[in-house]
């Protein structure tokens, strides 16, 4: 599929101001649309929308269907007379820069079980109805998603292959009589989605209104412990124990010598065909029901994927198997018409995986902070070797910030010795013919400027940032997922640059 020449900011939902700890798909939201508005932009990027678990990851979520219940929008429930200002006096303050995941989720979550309380006496006769739509049209996953959250929950949160055996192979009479017993709980869990689902419309109809699309996320595999794997074991290498037989990850390379042990199940392809890929499809079809464009993470995988026996402790002992690779998309596009995808296909790309990618037109991303290192593909992230069809970025949710990447130093946690990051930032200055004062600023004239359709630059960069707004750092287990900015920070001085930016380079319309 085509892209239009635009550009846009990379912001997740979490990191939107607000008073009650952490973002929120309301009025903070919206003013957020109208800045993109205000600059031209036509995109608003963002990470999965899913709910987090262990380690705060929108990548290891316990549902791919579900969204988020931390960013429902404590105004919109009062504006909705679902919540009563008198309710959140006794809400604790939290800092306005960071996330506090645990407190933020303690305090939020006890705001939602009153609302969930008070729901059918307090919500109006159209807000009911369409609840009862909404449940109703998502009972393909709400239902196994709800049961799944209420035994987790009762079970203290443990993984499910740690529940009663007949709960963790889902045996009908032990689900019907689960099912009665947390039938509440239950219930709360369909009241949440729906709230978050009727909020999350609303602001896409705002943006929509605006020429704003969003761009989501969702990453190739699954958690193991989700409601998707508990709910189709038979769709994943299992063993009989529920365990993982076989996990995902990738080989070693430059970067790691033991290379990387993701652990999610990964996907047994010839049941997903035996089925004509409904799973797939019903995954896509609920992302796209919320989103407007999807970034595909680890698209390489639908080619090849790095096979790790489960129970290693590293990658290193595992193998390449082939995938699905144009066989899924095939059906995919007979079954949806369009698919409005974006591939990630950074780290180890071979010739299979382009053709994958290029057979259905899926743009591939570059990455302008790769583009001055002594890596083998450094040339490939250099503007002048752009197509039109791709997506440019400065950098991702997983790179240091470009403040912080231009003045990083070598040590702990650094994959460059000292003087290979010297030659980089000789070679960046020579290049962009910069001081590197305003580095952020090179690189966002730089990536906008270039023959790329799409341009997305992380709003930290837009900022001037420096590492301490980093969003995430991959092998590190905390502290990541939390950077949050304040109103004060965006000046009319940035928004009318960025404007003038992209005015002047035709991606304004």
């Amino acid at each position: 599929m085509k892209f239009e020449r635009a550009s846009g900011v990379l912001l997740h939902p979490t990191s939107l101001p607000g008073p009650y700890g952490i973002g929120e798909i309301g009025p903070e939201a919206q003013r957020f649309a109208d800045f993109l508005q205000a600059t031209g932009q036509h995109l608003w990027q963002i990470l999965p929308l899913g709910p987090t678990s262990y380690g705060d990851s929108p990548y290891q979520s316990p549902s791919t269907f579900a969204g988020n219940p931390l960013w429902i929008s404590f105004d919109l429930l009062m504006r909705d007379k679902l919540l009563a200002k008198s309710q959140l006096r006794n809400f604790p303050a939290f800092p306005a820069d960071k996330v506090d995941f645990g407190p933020v989720i303690q305090a939020r979550f006890a705001v939602l079980k009153k609302v969930c309380a008070n729901f059918a006496k307090k919500a109006s006769p159209e807000l009911q109805a369409e609840f009862a739509d909404f449940c109703a049209r998502n009972a393909y996953w709400l239902d196994d998603y709800a049961l799944f959250s209420a035994l987790k929950d009762a079970h203290g949160g443990v993984p499910w292959t740690q529940w009663e055996p007949e709960l963790g192979r889902r045996d009908p009479a032990a689900l019907a009589a689960a099912r009665i017993k947390y039938a509440n709980e239950i219930r709360d869990v369909h009241v949440v989605q729906f709230l978050f689902e009727h909020q999350w419309k609303r602001l896409r109809t705002y943006c929509a209104e605006r020429g704003i699309k969003f761009v989501g996320d969702i990453p190739i595999f699954v958690a193991h412990d989700s409601a998707d794997v508990w709910a189709h074991p038979h769709l994943f290498f299992l063993k009989p124990d529920g365990q993982p037989s076989v996990v995902a990850g990738v080989p070693p390379d430059y970067f790691s010598a033991t290379g990387q042990l993701w652990g999610n199940p990964l996907y047994n392809w010839e049941a997903h065909k035996a089925q004509d890929y409904d799973w797939w499809m019903a995954r896509l079809r609920r992302i796209f029901a919320l989103v407007d464009v999807v970034r595909i993470d680890h698209f390489r995988g639908f080619e090849a994927y790095w096979e790790i026996p489960g129970g290693e402790t590293t990658a290193i002992n595992g193998k390449w198997v082939k995938g699905p690779d144009q066989h899924l998309f095939e059906v995919l596009l007979r079954r949806m018409g369009s698919l409005p995808i974006i591939a990630e296909d950074l780290g180890v790309i071979t010739p299979p995986v382009e053709a994958l990618r290029d057979r259905f037109e899926f743009p591939g991303m570059r990455i302008l902070q790769f583009a001055f290192g002594n890596d083998d593909r450094a040339d490939e992230f250099r503007p002048e070797s752009y197509p039109a069809h791709c997506c440019v970025y400065t950098g991702t949710h997983d790179n240091d910030t470009t403040v912080g990447w231009f003045r990083s130093e070598a040590g702990p946690g650094s994959t460059r010795t000292a003087e290979e990051i010297a030659a980089e930032r000789r070679m960046i200055l020579d290049y962009l013919q910069t001081d590197g004062s305003e580095i952020h600023w090179d690189l966002i004239n730089l990536g906008s400027r270039s023959n790329a359709n799409t341009f997305v630059v992380p709003l930290q960069d837009l900022l001037g940032l420096g590492s301490e707004a980093r969003m995430n750092t991959p092998g590190v287990a905390g502290g990541n997922w939390q950077w949050r900015f304040q109103w004060t920070q965006l000046t009319d001085a940035i928004r009318d640059r960025f404007a003038f930016v992209t005015r002047s380079t035709g991606r304004m319309h």
